[in-house]
């Protein structure tokens, strides 16, 4: 008789409910109770399993804390970093300079070349999908797409315009916030008017 492993239990669930958009408290319930109910132990962490699961390209992130299961996706994903001859053309092309700040190389600033749809999410290491960011601002970014890091600036901008009493920034951020929400975009990054 074959040992169930957890991941086996992960690994069932999403291949039951292929193509739909799961939310982590929904496979972290049903894992535990069910890895319990057939082995009688404890399922312990079953989050590092889950992200496992997505570095390794069997599940992909749709968004902090949902994840789906695509079978076609999985024979297709590739998570690849650019080539030493990517980075070149990617620094080249946006003045070895980091794309949010504007410091590069004369500012001795680390650059780093950046997925702009990160890997995790299925991002290509192509030179459209590159960009260059400074060390601070690529660790700001992390795995976040784009625009979630894009609305957390413009909030921050906000901010810092609120309490010098920049009305004409103010007003900028405010026009481009009321965007994201027009358009339903990271509804789960809450700005405060």
């Amino acid at each position: 008789m074959h040992k169930i492993s957890q991941n086996d239990i992960i690994i069932e669930y999403f291949k039951n409910n292929p193509n739909r958009d799961i939310p982590h408290p929904e496979i972290v319930d049903w894992a535990v109770n069910e890895f319990k109910k057939r082995t009688g132990k404890i399922f312990r962490d079953p989050d590092r399993q889950i992200r496992k699961l997505s570095q390794m390209g069997f599940l992909i992130k749709v968004a902090k804390g949902i994840y789906k299961y695509d079978p076609n996706f999985i024979n297709k994903r590739e998570l690849k970093d650019f080539t030493a001859k990517q980075k070149k053309q990617i620094l080249e092309r946006d003045g070895y300079k980091c794309v949010i700040c504007g410091k590069g190389i004369k500012d001795v600033v680390e650059l780093h070349v950046d997925h702009i749809k990160p890997k995790n999410f299925g991002g290509k290491a192509s030179i459209e999908n590159g960009q260059t960011l400074c060390s601070q601002h690529n660790f700001l970014k992390m795995n976040f797409k784009q625009t979630e890091t894009g609305k957390k600036m413009f909030i921050r901008l906000y901010e810092l315009a609120k309490s010098e009493n920049n009305q004409h920034l103010i007003d900028f951020c405010t026009q481009i916030l009321e965007v994201y929400e027009k358009n339903n975009i990271n509804g789960h990054i809450i700005w405060n008017k």
